[in-house]
């Protein structure tokens, strides 16, 4: 079981150049889980998608339909006051905290490219290559 955020969920089901990365880690975990967060950042991205006319509304509910299969039974609420306290100990945002703090009440590992969680959260956070790559957390 991982936590994943909202970009490598991102890269399964929408073209770029980390996409394969996201399918082998789907491979080598299948068992992922979010904050319930992750709906309302993918929802965002999908509006982009779409006013930049790189996806139709159909093809963007088609991914959200998708996006939430997959995570079925598998979102959680998260505490607040662990969310802030790891803010405020951190140059992350509140909502990449969401996402560390799941990680760390599970005692899982979190797989992102984002490098600011990376670097501030290197025993709760992997990349998505090193995770693919076979790496241990903090990698």
């Amino acid at each position: 079981m991982i936590v994943v955020d909202t970009n490598v969920i991102g890269y399964l089901y929408l073209a770029s150049p980390r996409s394969r990365q996201a399918e082998q880690a789907l491979l080598k975990d299948a068992d992922w889980v979010a904050p319930l967060l992750w709906r309302s950042e993918l929802r965002n991205v999908l509006a982009v998608y779409i006013r930049k006319r790189w996806l139709s509304l159909e093809a963007s509910q088609q991914v959200m339909a998708e996006a939430l299969s997959l995570l079925e039974d598998q979102e959680y609420a998260v505490d607040s006051g662990q969310v802030l306290e790891l803010a405020a100990t951190s140059r992350c945002s509140a909502y990449d905290c969401e996402f560390v703090a799941l990680a760390q009440e599970l005692g899982i590992p979190l797989v992102t490219v984002d490098k600011q969680v990376l670097k501030d959260f290197p025993k709760a956070a992997m990349s998505l290559a090193a995770f693919v790559g076979g790496q241990e957390a903090g990698g």
